[in-house]
């Protein structure tokens, strides 16, 4: 057995494993969230947990609470996942690339996890549904992109992920393939020599890893990533906006500058999914747009993510940003920068026949005053 599967079997995987650990939860309450969404705790998380006095940002992550059951004003499918899927377990929102779902397991279950209604079931994938989605990227060249997802896909072992990365880099036309995963923030030990080597083969795959607050970043973390970058492996990061745990400019500004120092671009801050059973752990979107207001200017813009709304419904994903233009007439816009400062910038002359001029002049164009947030579809 390897050292990080010994860290999955002798963490926490029941309630009442965890009422064991921490006597004062609610045996009933645990039992209940537990039949909900399965709780589990690795050792390595939980032994981080303790060294740091249990505090509230690294708990409220894990810890069952009465909440999730309470709460049901979410949906069980809010990005609408699966009306966008072809075939089972895979989406295809974006033109250019999927989402394909490879495992059902994770090194500990995030409480506001917005595939609650699917992750931690093992009956939620099949070899055979793999097959299938292979072929229907194989099927359509228009895909360039497959993002393999869960679950988290490190949680395979090495034989079946590298097979499937395998037979997805055999497709002529998939250019990139990209790994969501928690397992460098969640379970270091499971970043292997032996894994980390074979994986390069099938370059370029980048590592979209999942870091919510600088606690996480502990000596073993920094070294996963460290074995990742210095494999060659492109390594972005994909941070959730949560209360309580790091909805503050000095707990993210921290977390995203120690993410550049270890080779991490910071890549989106996400407001948390309207999934059934977390509304506990969302923030008010001008908190959101505050904080990147603080952050900018105060640190690289290197370390700054797209702050986005994954849009209920199957959307996408929309860019939050906070305003800076506060006049847009006359020939000149009047900016205000990170300080609160104002500036004026002269505009040159406008040419009529331009497309994007006309759109703006139009009565549904956004020329004069400029307040909210801008918002475009990206992934």
């Amino acid at each position: 057995m390897e050292e990080w599967q010994r860290l999955l079997a002798e963490g926490i995987n029941n309630a009442k494993q965890w009422c064991e650990e921490f006597p004062d939860q609610d045996p009933l309450v645990a039992k209940r969230v537990d039949d909900v969404f399965q709780l589990r705790v690795n050792k390595y998380w939980l032994d981080l947990m303790k060294a740091k006095g249990s505090p509230v940002h690294l708990m409220k992550q894990v810890a069952p609470d009465e909440r999730e059951l309470l709460d049901q004003t979410g949906m069980d499918d809010p990005l609408n996942e699966e009306q966008q899927s072809p075939v089972p377990g895979l989406v295809h929102r974006y033109p250019d690339r999927v989402l394909f779902y490879v495992a059902h397991q994770c090194a500990f279950y995030c409480r506001y996890c917005t595939r609650k209604r699917k992750v931690s079931d093992p009956e939620s994938i099949s070899r055979e549904q793999v097959k299938r989605a292979v072929d229907y990227i194989a099927a359509h060249p228009e895909i360039r992109d497959v993002v393999l997802s869960g679950g988290d896909p490190l949680m395979l072992k090495d034989e079946p992920l590298l097979d499937i990365v395998r037979r997805v880099r055999e497709v002529k036309h998939v250019e990139i393939i990209r790994i969501g995963t928690r397992i460098p923030s969640a379970l270091p030990q499971r970043i292997t020599p032996a894994l980390v080597q074979e994986l390069r083969k099938y370059q370029p795959v980048y590592m979209m890893v999942h870091f919510d607050h600088p606690d996480e970043l502990t000596p073993e973390a920094i070294a996963s990533l460290n074995m990742l970058a210095d494999a060659g492996f492109p390594l972005m990061n994909q941070t959730v906006l949560l209360k309580d745990v790091n909805d503050n400019a000095e707990a993210l500004a921290k977390l995203f500058k120690g993410l550049l120092a270890a080779r991490v671009r910071p890549y989106y801050l996400y407001q948390a999914d309207i999934t059934k059973g977390t509304n506990y752990f969302r923030t008010t979107v001008m908190k959101g747009l505050e904080i990147m207001r603080q952050l900018r200017g105060y640190i690289s813009g290197l370390a700054i993510p797209h702050y986005v709304i994954d849009a209920p419904g199957g959307g996408g994903k929309i860019p939050m940003v906070p305003s800076y233009v506060e006049e847009w007439s006359n020939g000149k816009l009047v900016l205000r920068n990170y300080r609160g400062h104002a500036y004026e910038y002269p505009e040159v002359e406008e040419d009529p026949e331009d497309p994007v001029v006309a759109v703006r002049n139009s009565p549904w164009g956004r020329k004069g005053k400029i307040s909210g947030c801008e918002g475009i579809d990206v992934d």
